[in-house]
């Protein structure tokens, strides 16, 4: 599943917060409160998100699961809201701050919080009309991690790859293009997919294939 050594996978994750911690530094009071891509969060709720990470321990986590019956979405949810007022203007200068700090989620590997920086970051970035070129290593490194059977932990539910052939057209670095599993192809920019993945419908209108209406019948609407 890994294309890239831990060390190095911490390195990038800690280099795409700074990226998205110095975008949000650059954003308007407007632009802050503008709906993302991740249902139900403003901008700032989703800078909150990318800090609870490297400002929570997991005692306090632990907390607010119990707070939350056990449910992770919501304890999830109550954090990064939490967190993103309590730090307001804030929140970006402690981004950037700890970026460097190395988390893995119980039973998880490096890549899990390399994807959801890089998966969050197009969510803030996509609504505001922003673009960034990522590097192909950490686009593979991602889909790796959300078409293995890990990735149905946080990321992707099983039955949204079944039945369907991945092609992530942009990412041959000499060994081909990435591509995971059988059956009708859906094919496209690798950020395209991963976001499709992911449940981001606004990504669905980049790729192309027979495969692609499936897909976008398993998305949350």
């Amino acid at each position: 599943m890994s294309t890239q050594e831990p060390a190095i996978t911490f390195e990038r994750t800690a280099a795409l917060r700074r990226e998205i911690a110095e975008v949000g530094a650059g954003l308007t009071s407007e632009q802050l409160s503008h709906p993302s891509l991740c249902g139900g969060w403003t901008v700032r709720d989703v800078l909150g998100h990318l800090v609870v990470p490297l400002t929570i321990s997991l005692p306090r986590f632990g907390w607010a699961m119990v707070g939350a019956r056990g449910n992770f979405d919501v304890a999830n949810d109550r954090l990064a809201r939490d967190t993103a007022r309590q730090l307001g203007g804030e929140v970006t200068k402690v981004l950037r701050e700890r970026a460097s700090r190395r988390f893995v989620p119980p039973g998880g590997t490096p890549a899990f919080q390399l994807a959801d920086v890089l998966v969050h970051s197009q969510d803030i970035r996509r609504p505001l009309g922003l673009t960034h070129a990522y590097a192909v290593e950490d686009l593979r490194e991602v889909l790796g991690l959300l078409t293995s059977p890990l990735g149905k932990r946080g990321f992707v539910p099983s039955s949204r790859l079944t039945g369907l052939h991945l092609v992530a057209t942009d990412t041959d670095t000499g060994q081909g293009q990435f591509t995971a599993g059988d059956g009708a192809l859906v094919e496209g920019p690798a950020e395209a997919v991963i976001l499709a993945l992911t449940g981001r419908r606004v990504a669905l209108e980049e790729l192309t294939g027979p495969g692609v209406g499936i897909l976008a019948d398993r998305l949350p609407r």
